[in-house]
């Protein structure tokens, strides 16, 4: 079933290019931006996007493309930058990206109280949320988004409706599938008539998406680590620029060193043997072979090895799928799975592989510092070669799904030097369009899942079988993942 869906979907993708390129593109190649015209030809989830939100209907999917590529060309899209956004639009904070729903979209805030309506800066204002709609969507590539109407402290001259408009068309017609819902925080009575617009607007199967809600209900859609003050949350984000507003994410726990916030000692056991509690202590001995990469000495003895397991419960979360970037593969591909909070300590593995022919240095980074650890975070990968990164959570925090990981990587000159110093100097100057970024969302996963082997007390009593099987497919896995192709 699965197969045949899938065959059907590249059929219609395929009829889709055809069509557009003989009906649309050949009498009138000047009317589209040729980049955008080329990326249709060659991403398949673009075109699946336009598919989905016409209910694959090729035909009327064409006629959104054409609206779709037209306007992209006349707001220059493929070419707005920060320097396209005056100066004072992007101080004021009226529009911007930060945190995420509970569900784990990012949210995009639209303070409409920094709104005035202004036939002068109108296309200013569409402008920028054209910048930050595109922006989003060439990292995240199809990830739903919640927009966050900021409807507090507003008065009736806020409200421009040509404008609120403009941001439907721009799920409606020009970035299909991205939007998630519309929550509307706090909207005075007399702006009832404008909303039962937007609603038209909408259309019957959209307007599901709008959340109209005060300070205790936009709590069941965003959690109060997100919500600023004024919405009951406690999120210290306070906007300014510049810089410009990124996806927050900052450098976590653990860089390459102590952990000041622990027992030296303790930190310095957990940190150094991180793989071998997580693996040696699943599959024995046999499989010690594997953790040689990783500089793990085969010393532990069983007897260690088991009192460790009975003391604190060990997760070894399986990378069953991979990206392949053009410098890193990187499994999993796009979700970190952790064990549920009755599994125990949960730690979690992102497998990186250099498939270039130089060395690849790479570091990783969160939107929540305070609640992992990760080693290492910031190093350098050898030509061909593969290295763990161990993620834990940390401090008695409870993994969110609202939280993100960040990796970023970059080729070095053969003759670099990949010690601290070097690495610190490198990307301070890398040129950022030389950067590789690849984004990881967390997922919670129950312990009775097959998406993990969570070990408990006495899991050491399971049969010599069982214990095969396990051994087996970890190495198939291993196997298949460091041996896939570039």
């Amino acid at each position: 079933m699965a197969e045949c869906h899938a065959q059907n979907k590249a059929k219609l993708i395929s009829e889709t290019r055809r069509r557009f390129e003989a009906e649309y593109v050949t009498d009138k190649p000047d009317k589209y931006d040729p980049r955008d015209v080329e990326r249709l030809q060659q991403d398949d989830n673009w075109v699946e996007s336009y598919l989905c939100w016409r209910h694959d209907v090729v035909d009327e999917t064409l006629k959104m493309i054409d609206e779709s590529f037209q306007w992209r060309k006349e707001m220059a899209v493929n070419d707005l930058t920060e320097a396209s956004i005056p100066k004072w639009l992007l101080e004021i904070g009226g529009i911007y990206l930060h945190g995420y729903d509970k569900e784990g979209n990012k949210l995009l805030w639209i303070r409409v109280k920094y709104h005035v309506k202004d036939h002068k800066t109108i296309l200013d204002k569409k402008k920028l949320i054209a910048f930050w709609l595109e922006r989003y969507a060439k990292r995240e590539n199809g990830k739903p988004i919640t927009v966050m109407f900021d409807l507090s402290e507003t008065g009736i001259n806020s409200i421009d409706m040509d404008f609120v408009r403009f941001i439907i068309n721009c799920f409606k017609v020009y970035y299909p599938k991205y939007l998630s819902k519309i929550v509307i925080f706090d909207m005075p009575w007399i702006m009832n008539a404008a909303f039962k617009i937007v609603k038209s607007w909408l259309g019957p199967e959209a307007v599901s998406l709008l959340k109209f809600t005060n300070k205790h209900e936009v709590q069941d859609y965003v959690s109060v680590e997100y919500l600023p003050s004024h919405m009951g949350g406690t999120d210290p984000f306070k906007y300014s620029y510049p810089p410009l507003v990124d996806d927050d994410f900052q450098t976590p726990l653990c860089e390459n060193g102590p952990i000041a916030s622990e027992d030296e000692a303790s930190s310095k056991e957990d940190t150094e043997s991180d793989g071998k509690d997580i693996l040696e202590t699943i599959f024995g001995e046999e499989q010690t072979a594997l953790l040689k990469k990783i500089n793990l000495t085969e010393s532990t003895s069983k007897a260690e090895e088991n009192e460790k397991v009975d003391s604190k419960t060990k997760a070894f979360k399986k990378p069953l799928s991979v990206f392949k970037g053009p410098l890193l593969h990187i499994s999993p591909a796009e979700e970190l799975y952790f064990g549920s909070t009755e599994s125990g300590e949960k730690k979690t593995l992102i497998v990186l592989t250099n498939v270039t022919k130089n060395i690849v240095a790479f570091k990783v980074r969160t939107t929540a510092p305070e609640k992992y650890r990760v080693k290492p975070s910031n190093s350098s990968c050898d030509p061909g070669a593969t290295i763990d990164i161990v993620v834990s959570p940390h401090g008695g925090f409870a993994v969110s799904a609202q939280d993100r990981f960040l990796i970023m990587a970059a080729e070095m000159e053969q003759t670099s030097g990949t010690g601290p110093a070097e690495l610190a100097q490198f990307w301070k100057e890398v040129p950022r369009n030389k950067v590789m970024e690849h984004r990881l969302r967390c997922h919670i996963v129950e312990s009775s899942k097959p998406t993990s082997l969570t070990l408990k007390d006495g899991a050491f009593n399971m049969s010599d079988k069982a214990s095969e099987d396990m051994c087996l497919q970890f190495a198939n896995s291993r196997r298949e993942s460091d041996c896939s192709p570039p």
